[in-house]
């Protein structure tokens, strides 16, 4: 993603974004509709479930996209709540898809 800065003027190009949400967001399908979620957008990247109850993850794409599924994640699926989300720019990108990985 590094072939494409964020214009700060315009919001325009490709960010990668670290999220880590909390609330009640494992047990309820949270991790999957995430793929499917950043997939339809076209995102790439991963998510996964916490130790601690949380689900982090990281989202790579152009800064609009990025900030749709940063929105949609405040809602999630029909059966979580989510309390809050937590951002930072994520230090990896260049990923080929997106995917659940294991809990860590």
């Amino acid at each position: 993603m590094n072939d494409t800065r964020p214009d700060p003027v315009t919001g325009t190009g490709n960010i990668s974004v670290h999220a880590r949400i909390e609330g009640r967001v494992q047990g309820v399908w949270y991790r999957a509709w995430t793929v499917e979620e950043a997939r339809k957008r076209g995102l790439t990247g991963w998510v996964r479930n916490r130790t601690d109850g949380t689900v982090e993850a990281v989202f790579c794409g152009p800064v609009d996209v990025v900030k749709s599924m940063i929105l949609a994640c405040q809602d999630g699926p029909p059966n979580a709540r989510v309390d809050r989300i937590h951002e930072e720019p994520a230090l990896e990108d260049g990923f080929a898809s997106f995917e659940k990985r294991p809990t860590a």
